[in-house]
């Protein structure tokens, strides 16, 4: 790998966070962004119900986060029985929308059941999230969903219509949810992230390779870095701090926002 993937510098969590008391869901828990964000949570003192299909990740997670201020709490799922995830998220104050999957083909090429596959765990399964944790943030009059949806829910970029149609409705699902949440003191926010150093990218790049018929050193250069005015990846723990502020008690007028940290992408 090129040496613009080298680690950042790693993020301090945020002073005065303090979310105990707080029962938080996020799915795709296991790795990557969802592991990071759950730990975050944790340590800020929320409850966690750590949701994702890999119940080996989660038992893991489960004993990264032993001693944290909150409890991780796993919850194997497949987020495409649409019905059990809409139950999954009764009684929770934080909705972290996360989990997510990818395929790089040309739309000629593109399986359609995967793209509804991607459709219904990246897009459906969101939507009754939010359905299923509404009534008890209503009823308190409090609730913070944050969306981690992509650069891609801004952008576009070729040979990924089912991941890039799915963050663009993700886009329009978190600004209706803040719309219709703000009078009951729920906001809705999407997080926007370029390229993470997660699994799922590192699977991307080998697509990428072969869609573009070039090396891996290549694609993470000259196509996942090739807008980006910072040369690297983002870390999983810098999305978790925006993630974790969007939760925090100064942003209750900050709601129907995407906020890109996309490393200068979306400023072309």
């Amino acid at each position: 790998m090129s040496a613009s993937t080298t680690p950042g510098p790693g993020p301090r969590p945020s002073d005065g966070l303090d979310l105990s008391g707080r029962t938080a869901l996020v799915t795709g828990a296991a790795g990557g962004i969802g592991r990071a964000c759950t730990l975050r949570l944790a340590t800020a003192g929320a409850r966690v119900r750590a949701v994702d299909l890999d119940a080996e990740g989660l038992t893991g997670l489960a004993d990264a986060a032993s001693g944290l201020p909150g409890p991780v709490e796993a919850h194997p799922l497949d987020l495409t029985d649409l019905d059990a995830a809409e139950r999954a998220a009764a009684g929770i104050d934080i909705l972290v929308n996360n989990a997510g999957l990818q395929l790089v083909r040309p739309i000629e090429d593109f399986p359609p059941e995967v793209f509804s596959r991607v459709l219904t765990v990246m897009l459906e399964a969101p939507f009754r999230l939010v359905r299923g944790a509404l009534p008890h943030m209503y009823a308190q009059g409090w609730g913070r969903i944050v969306n981690v949806s992509s650069v891609h829910g801004l952008r576009a970029s070729p040979y990924k219509s089912a991941y890039v149609a799915a963050k663009h409705g993700l886009e329009g699902l978190s600004k209706v949810a803040a719309l219709e949440g703000a009078a009951h003191g729920v906001t809705s926010n999407c997080v926007n992230p370029g390229y993470v150093r997660t699994p799922l990218v590192e699977r991307q790049i080998a697509d990428q390779a072969e869609a573009h018929g070039i090396s891996p050193e290549r694609v993470v250069a000259e196509v996942m870095l090739a807008d980006t005015a910072v040369k690297r990846l983002v870390e999983p723990e810098e999305v978790a701090e925006a993630v974790a502020y969007l939760c925090g008690p100064h942003t209750s007028f900050v709601t129907g926002a995407s906020l890109s940290m996309d490393g200068g992408w979306s400023a072309h």
